[in-house]
């Protein structure tokens, strides 16, 4: 009896430590069984295909695209090439950073794009230093078999991403009836063509019902902000009203203004 005692003891603690450490798969988490109103791996990818060809000021790359859940558990990573290698490699772990991010700093009535987070956490911002918060779980983010990377059985699937991305790509995800259900991340093109194509993404799955955000534009109100002006001795220059996001080109600045209005 005293050594089953001390089974069952050492069976809690190890349980206990594993927990804690977030090692345990998303289904003894409660993690992976809150996907259901989240789209599947079929319809994210083919989503973000359509987002891709469209003209969004980038480089016309192929993309990586990560969802995670209101808990932060991926619950699919899709990308739109052949295969894996079609797209940056290291762009696989920053969009499931985004998509943590877009939902770890977003609200039921209040939605922060990664986009808006920019200008906020340079130095002298207001959340200067967040981007060191909330570190990517290592474990998870380069684990498992790399022939599954953007597949269906994604190791990063059913696990906590964790990170914390702070230039665009990164939109929380409110369905139809305006729940915050999660987030979507984007990325392998340049910033500000990851945030139009994670967009375009997130509008055609009609996951866009956002309720209010800091654009200014109460019709896409997570948006991308173009108001930074260059200051003298400051490369990126300042933010007019501190949500503010560098343009990658001249021309892409326009793209913002033409993207679908929330429902």
């Amino acid at each position: 009896m005293t050594n089953t005692r001390h089974v069952l003891s050492l069976g809690s603690f190890i349980l206990a430590g594993l927990l804690s450490a977030g090692t345990l798969p998303a289904f003894a988490q409660g993690g992976q069984s809150a996907c259901g109103d989240l789209p599947p791996h079929a319809a994210l990818r083919a989503a973000l295909a359509a987002a891709q060809g469209a003209a969004n000021g980038g480089f016309g790359l192929q993309m990586w695209a990560s969802v995670v859940n209101r808990d932060g558990v991926v619950c699919a990573v899709a990308f739109t090439g052949d295969n894996r290698g079609d797209q940056w490699p290291g762009s696989r772990v920053i969009s499931a950073q985004k998509a943590n991010t877009a939902n770890a700093f977003s609200l039921p009535g209040l939605a922060l794009s990664t986009a808006n987070l920019y200008s906020a956490v340079q130095p002298g911002g207001s959340l200067f230093g967040l981007q060191e918060s909330n570190p990517v779980n290592t474990l998870v983010a380069y684990g498992g078999n790399p022939g599954n990377y953007g597949r269906p059985n994604d190791p990063m699937v059913g696990e906590r991403i964790g990170g914390v991305n702070v230039f665009g790509g990164g939109l929380a995800l409110y369905n139809a009836a305006g729940k915050l259900v999660g987030a979507i991340g984007v990325s392998g093109d340049s910033s500000c063509a990851d945030h139009n194509i994670a967009w375009r993404t997130r509008s055609s799955l009609g996951l866009d019902h956002v309720p209010a955000g800091v654009s200014g534009d109460a019709t896409r109100p997570d948006n991308i902000v173009y108001d930074i002006t260059p200051q003298p001795g400051q490369m990126p220059g300042v933010s007019a009203d501190g949500w503010g996001h560098p343009a990658c080109n001249g021309a892409v600045a326009g793209i913002a203004a033409t993207l679908p209005a929330v429902p």
